[in-house]
């Protein structure tokens, strides 16, 4: 045998052992186990902060903290996205839109 093809054949056996030892030797993160989000889990979490949202406004409103004309306008805004997000819910879901949830898909928040 001559030296060049002894070199190739190291080669080959280094760049075999480095493959194998990329392979196998990473190390999985948590992430990497951890289950993904789908669209529709973001979206009930999203309907569920606007909830939350509403219930602490509607609490701020009693307390005084906002005139009734600004309640009511960041009331209808929150009203408007949540029935978006339980639209598009209904897309994903196969649901038929309600009459409150087409309207609201139409319809602009008040800036």
């Amino acid at each position: 045998m001559n030296s060049a093809t002894i070199l190739t054949g190291l080669g080959c056996a280094i760049l075999a052992i480095a493959t194998v030892w990329f392979i196998f030797g990473i190390k999985l993160s948590p992430s990497d186990l951890a289950p993904h989000r789908s669209r529709l889990d973001q979206l009930l979490e999203r309907r569920d902060t606007i909830y939350d949202n509403l219930r602490d406004l509607r609490f701020e409103h009693r307390a005084g903290k906002y005139s009734e004309e600004d309640y009511e306008e960041m009331k209808r805004s929150l009203e408007i996205e949540a029935a978006r997000v339980i639209a598009e819910m209904d897309k994903l879901t196969g649901g038929a839109p309600t009459a409150a949830t087409r309207q609201a898909m139409s319809e602009r928040p008040h800036s």
